[in-house]
């Protein structure tokens, strides 16, 4: 039986003070046209279906004042939905209720990793132990005993973080994962293709021959195609540390899987309310509830960012690189679990079934609940789909 939770549960602390944005899947018996994924404004009164205003959800500012605009004046030219609408496990395609979605459709969806020195130890540990979970703990104290400063304060691309890079070498350890994490330039990948990441109260899906894997909370930076961060979102990157961990040329496959991008539970734009430096001061929660009883909950600080946000998106878009549609930029995580699950030594990693919470007190909770790759919804609703619904309800 699938559940359905009323999607209040998972607003910001302060409610609706913010101007949230998500997405809705509005069944035909609602609109009255053809069933489809309609931008929507969250406000107390209800849920608001943006469509008529913008279709794609790619244009999040235009959509964001122009719906305010419209609600202060009461000029409201699109549906009204259900108070309660639902978040639920994943959801019948031909449900009569609407659902959320993932909060961004058009957007690449880009993450920039090793961007917390504590995060980027562990990916030197996955490569020096290959990827074996059992081996990690050694390497790790190893790692720990010949290096003896305090990393965190190093800030990348700085003199004093080549004069490390030059002792590290010198004791055997560089990796690939260093470079990144000190060096000048940030790690930027394709994280999963537009339309495809799935929102709160979807399944997350991990490879069913992965061993050792885990969630990645993040704070989701929402950019313009000309560069102007708009407002914010969470992430699960959701990682297989033994893929990764045999050969970074396999990253790919240890992120980029079917349901492995989550994203939600909505945008919320910047305002009076909400702007850069309150994303600079989060603190991501993270809860993992095991249908074994397991449960691990651990705090991120974005405060312990290595490199500052801003820097993370000037090296994704510039005069190199365009995003006509805008983009979705993973920040990076200072989660890097090491809580045994099960045998000693063997570290953290899922099992079917796990709820995994990601929460901040400025953009409310992302929930989803771990499934194997081949068990969760297929990716269907691609770029054609959405063209061809948007022509057929009349919003192109």
């Amino acid at each position: 039986m699938m559940s359905e939770i009323d999607y209040q549960t998972y607003l910001p602390e302060d409610g609706f003070s913010g101007t949230l944005i998500g997405r809705v899947w509005v069944p035909d018996a609602l609109s009255g046209k053809v069933a489809g994924p309609s931008p929507a404004l969250v406000i107390e009164e209800g849920v608001f279906d943006l469509s008529n205003l913008a279709p794609p959800v790619r244009n999040y500012s235009t959509v964001g004042f122009l719906a305010i605009d419209a609600i202060h004046a009461r000029y409201f030219v699109w549906e009204v939905m259900p108070r309660s609408c639902p978040i639920r496990w994943r959801p019948l395609e031909n449900s009569a209720m609407p659902y959320f979605l993932s909060p961004i459709d058009l957007q690449s969806i880009k993450a920039c990793g090793v961007t917390f020195m504590i995060s980027m130890l562990e990916r030197v540990i996955e490569e020096r132990a290959g990827g074996d979970a059992a081996k990690a703990e050694v390497v790790r104290q190893k790692i720990k005993a010949r290096i003896k400063s305090d990393i965190t304060s190093i800030k990348p691309g700085s003199d004093e973080a080549e004069d490390l890079k030059v002792v590290l070498q010198s004791e055997g350890l560089w990796s690939q994962y260093l470079e990144v994490g000190i060096g000048p330039y940030v790690e930027v990948f394709t994280k999963s293709q537009p339309l495809s990441s799935v929102g709160t109260g979807d399944e997350v899906g991990i490879l069913p021959f992965s061993s050792w894997n885990n969630p990645e909370p993040e704070v989701v930076l929402l950019v313009t195609p000309d560069a102007q961060v708009v407002g914010a979102t969470l992430g699960n990157d959701v990682n297989l540390r033994d893929i990764e961990g045999r050969s970074a040329l396999l990253l790919g496959k240890a992120k980029d899987n079917n349901a492995s991008c989550a994203v939600g539970p909505f945008i919320r734009l910047f305002d009076q309310t909400f702007n850069l430096d309150d994303v600079r001061k989060m603190e991501v929660t993270l809860t993992i509830d095991g249908e074994d009883g397991f449960r691990l909950s651990e705090v991120s600080r974005m405060s312990l960012i290595s490199r500052d946000v801003l820097d993370l998106v000037s090296q994704t878009i510039n005069q190199h690189h365009q995003y006509p549609d805008g983009f979705a930029l993973f920040t990076g995580t200072l989660f890097a679990p090491t809580q045994d699950r099960g045998s000693q030594g063997m570290g953290f990693t899922h099992k079917p079934g796990d709820i995994v919470s990601i929460r901040t007190s400025k953009i409310g909770k992302l929930q989803n609940r771990v499934t194997y790759t081949h068990l969760a919804p297929p990716w269907k609703f691609g770029m054609m789909a959405l063209m061809k619904n948007l022509g057929q309800r009349g919003l192109l």
